[in-house]
């Protein structure tokens, strides 16, 4: 067994600033020795003489733009499956299921879909299944369940062990252990792809001939599979940069020509540290967005004019970000937007551009909570979470409300299930949120002036305090308190 892995704050999240800086990101990509080299432009054309349209099974749940934005990037039209005719029908078959594996198979079993996807990986047809669509293929899920799979390939998907010490949801970016003939990840090399999940299959006697990969994550699970023109994989191709990019390419090729040759595969560390790029997003005077760097949460120059600081505009740099390195893009909006109708958050229209170009994983956080508009209408945290996954997010982040949940449990030792954590994580899966937690220490004299959890700190406080303990807060407002 490996060692156990390195938190992601290992490395700090790279904030926006005027202190950024390609070079940091440079260096990083030499030490990680698995450097993502992205042109400008990448842009292949279908093969010549070959079907350029790829069905795309879209169940509606989660991100899946990203996906069709990679694939229209590699040169191909796309067609929505609308009915299970149209499985049928297809000519090539991608399924990137996202979400928990119940929900999923429910709407697949409503709409005639689970018997049609069935038949459609019997003729051998050309399917790849990301994620959630790698696990569908397996005989039963665990996951609020057991919940009966598709049955097509032996094998029941089970939690993650978390008890020796990995965490769960596993969530970064690791190495594959590429078997022979695998084909789509023949280019892999030595490089990382991207994982998000709390769910695996594992490799045993009956399902080791559809085994393409396997990865290890504290125990060796399987990461992809193939059979013929079958594919599946549990990573997200469309988030793993260049690496992710020659997996799409090279299936949709391997559907109109032979697959090119195969390269040498060179051996990467199995679990890479994650350079994350977080930008403050805030809508200036003129009402336009821009990233910007608060000083004690000012946001504002010290100058006469007294106008938000402005460091680009969040597309543009999430972009750059991305060519530099960046594993990750998470957008903060500090801008409350509360009048405007769900459809128009202005945040919304920054995640559909920014995944146009940004193949890595995109979070956004702020304002993911129940809210009213300017015309009454009233739409609960999974509204506002799902439109933000439909927009390009990969992972929403909560603040506030996380704290006021965490308040209410601390009062009453009861787990309601209607908190927006609860609610999103149990349609899209707890790996699609995440908390964000503003500490601020609070120094004291003695432990027992407190009934929290204190510290000895190394440095005593301003008026010689040598202990403290931590307080959530957002904003100017202290919200709650953490517990370390």
């Amino acid at each position: 067994m490996e060692a156990a892995p390195l938190p992601s704050t290992n490395i700090s999240a790279l904030r926006s600033s005027s202190s950024y800086s390609s070079p940091v990101l440079e260096c990083y990509r030499c030490f990680r020795k698995s450097p993502k080299s992205r042109p400008k432009s990448f842009s292949v054309r279908a093969s010549a003489g070959g079907d350029s349209v790829v069905t795309l099974l879209d169940y509606g749940a989660g991100n899946v733009r990203s996906v069709r934005n990679a694939i229209r990037l590699l040169g191909y039209d796309i067609k929505d499956v609308q009915t299970a005719e149209d499985i049928l029908n297809a000519k090539c078959l991608v399924f990137p299921g996202v979400g928990a594996f119940a929900p999923a198979m429910d709407v697949l079993n409503q709409k005639g879909m689970a018997e049609a996807l069935c038949t459609y990986i019997e003729r051998d047809l050309p399917f790849l299944g990301i994620c959630l669509g790698l696990q569908l293929l397996f005989e039963s899920s665990e996951e609020n369940g057991p919940v009966k799979g598709l049955g097509v390939i032996p094998g029941v998907v089970g939690r993650f062990d978390s008890s020796n010490g990995f965490r769960v949801p596993h969530i970064g970016w690791n190495a594959l252990d590429v078997r022979e003939d695998s084909e789509i990840l023949d280019e892999i090399g030595g490089s990382h792809v991207y994982f998000v999940h709390s769910y695996r299959a594992m490799p045993i006697e009956v399902n080791k001939e559809w085994i393409s990969s396997t990865c290890n994550y504290g125990e060796e699970f399987i990461s992809s599979i193939r059979r013929g023109n079958v594919h599946a994989v549990q990573f997200h191709p469309e988030k793993s940069g260049d690496a992710g990019l020659s997996v799409l390419r090279r299936f949709l090729k391997s559907q109109n020509t032979n697959a090119a040759k195969k390269t040498s595969q060179v051996k990467a560390s199995k679990l890479a540290k994650r350079v994350i790029a977080c930008l403050d997003v805030r809508a200036n005077d003129k009402g336009d967005l821009v990233v910007t760097k608060g000083d004690q949460y000012d946001v504002r120059e010290h100058t006469k004019e007294h106008e938000v600081r402005n460091l680009g505009k969040p597309v543009e740099l999430a972009g750059q970000y991305y060519k530099d390195g960046a594993d990750e893009v998470s957008f903060l909006n500090i801008t409350g937007f509360r009048d405007f109708p769900l459809g128009d958050l202005p945040m919304l229209k920054v995640l559909r551009y920014a995944s146009e170009n940004v193949f890595v994983p995109l979070t956004v956080g702020g304002g993911i909570r129940d809210f009213t508009d300017g015309n009454g209408r009233h739409y609960s945290s999974l509204e506002v979470a799902a439109e933000y996954f439909r927009s390009g997010a990969d992972k929403v982040s909560i603040g506030s409300d996380a704290v006021y949940a965490a308040e209410a449990y601390r009062r009453t030792g009861v787990k309601t299930g209607h908190s927006s954590l609860e609610q999103i994580s149990r349609v899209y899966g707890n790996q699609a949120v995440v908390v964000s937690i503003d500490p601020r220490r609070v120094y004291v004299k003695n432990p027992d002036e407190v009934e929290f959890k204190t510290i000895k700190v190394t440095k005593p406080g301003p008026h010689g305090e040598e202990y403290a303990w931590y307080q959530c807060t957002r904003l100017s407002l202290w919200k709650g308190r953490l517990l370390i």
